[in-house]
């Protein structure tokens, strides 16, 4: 599959620079307007990557650099799996989103814990049993893909990469 991308004017990349798109890190194999991607099927079995249509608003992030601020979580780009809006209400100025829990993923989702949804750093407000929910400040509502989407949307989900190392290293134990 080949994604295409107009290009913002202030993003600067070039061929072989990370970008993500809807919090999917691709690989630019064309920096020209539009900036190109090759996405792979594993991507797209993980992804919402192939849904896109041209005209759709994008969350696009270039890769961290060394010395950059963080500013929230860790996100690699690295999706583990789509999930689900099951709704989405105002509370205060801002709203909160609940979603689906991939059954995989459970043990990975913790209140107060991070999830990108989108590429969008998060903090997991509220856990139930086979879903989740977020928090969403108006800055996130404003600047961000998550102001418009509704139930039923589709949404990349990538858990907190230390919290995957830690079920990881307490399943094997040291072991393999």
């Amino acid at each position: 599959m080949k994604l295409s991308i107009s290009r913002l004017a202030d993003l600067e990349a070039l061929r072989g620079d990370s970008i993500a798109i809807n919090g999917v890190c691709l690989t630019v194999v064309d920096p020209g307007d539009p900036l190109a991607f090759d996405v792979v099927p594993e991507t797209v079995s993980r992804t919402n990557l192939s849904e896109l249509r041209s005209g759709d608003q994008v969350n696009l992030e270039a890769s961290l650099r060394a010395g950059d601020p963080l500013g929230g979580h860790l996100v690699y780009g690295h999706v583990d799996a789509t999930t689900v809006v099951l709704s989405k209400s105002k509370e205060g100025e801002g709203a909160r989103m609940w979603c689906v829990t991939p059954p995989e993923l459970a043990p990975l989702i913790a209140e107060k814990g991070s999830v990108a949804l989108e590429g969008v750093s998060l903090t997991v407000a509220a856990v139930r049993e086979g879903e989740f929910a977020v928090a969403l400040i108006p800055e996130t509502l404003s600047k961000t893909t998550l102001g418009d989407v509704e139930e039923g949307s589709s949404l990349n989900l990538e858990v907190d990469p230390i919290a995957r190392y830690a079920v990881h290293a307490l399943k094997y134990g040291g072991r393999r």
